[in-house]
Formats: C-alpha cells, structure tokens, sequence
C-alpha cells in the first residue's frame, strides 16, 4: 500500500526521479499488489477525481495495480496513515510485514533518492528469499494525510 498526493514534494521526490515507478512496476511484475491510495478528502491538497488520477497515473508513468480513492479516510485511519508516501508492506496471508517510510532519506530533495536505503525494496526482497523483514516499522515522513 502506498498513501500518495501528488501535491506533496516528499510523494514528487520519488515520481520525478523514477523511483516510486521502478519500485511499482518490479512489484507488479513479480505478482505482488499494489495499491496507491489517496485519502485525501474532497477539497484539501491532493484530492482528485478518478479522471485525475487516472490522467496522473498515465502521465508519471506510474504502474500501481490500482488506485484506492478513500476521501473519508476509512482506511487511511484503519492502517495509522499520518503522512505521504506512508507505506505498507502485506503478505498474501494479510500479515502486516513493513509499515513506515520509504526509505531512511526524509528530504523532499530529489538527490537523496540515489544513496537512500529503500525499506520498501528491502521488505519485498526479504519475502521473496522467504526471510523475515529485517526492519520492520520505520517513522513515516512527507506532508500530513488530509483527512476529512
């Protein structure tokens, strides 16, 4: 699960430099989910309509699974979302593996992306060699979720 807005500079840092859309496209090219979901409420920075998201979906060459409109924050609130890119990591069995920020860079610069240590890559490969996720929870970090 990734929080998004694509109003916020910390979600802008990974979709200009590529990273959200490589980490996106290597998970959904090994079978795994993904959903990016916005729970920003009608209204606030980074709502959209499903028009928008779509047109921001193709234009960033994003590849999510599917996009997860949640504008009263049922969700956001039921997983802890506080900000974007929250993200979380699920086994197929519903267990919960990683929660936290992306990576160990809380910088909106576009330059840290290269030298970050992605926690997200880390968790997804530690489930593919069938090893526990090393790092389990981080703090999250980027712009607050707008819940309504």
């Amino acid at each position: 699960l990734e929080w998004t807005n694509h109003d916020c500079p910390y979600v802008r840092k990974h979709y200009d430099t590529q990273n959200m859309q490589a980490l996106q496209k290597d998970a959904t090219g090994q079978g795994i989910v993904w959903l990016s979901v916005i729970s920003s409420a009608p209204g606030t920075q980074g709502h959209v309509s499903a028009g928008e998201a779509n047109e921001l979906t193709r234009a960033r060459n994003a590849a999510p699974t599917a996009v997860l409109f949640d504008p009263t924050g049922v969700v956001g609130k039921a997983y802890g979302a506080t900000n974007t890119p929250h993200m979380y990591v699920i086994t197929r069995e519903g267990t919960l593996v990683y929660a936290g920020a992306i990576d160990d860079k809380p910088t909106s610069r576009r330059n840290d992306v290269a030298g970050a240590q992605n926690y997200v890559r880390a968790a997804l490969a530690a489930l593919a060699a069938g090893q526990p996720v090393k790092v389990p929870v981080t703090r999250a970090y980027g712009c607050s979720v707008k819940y309504a």
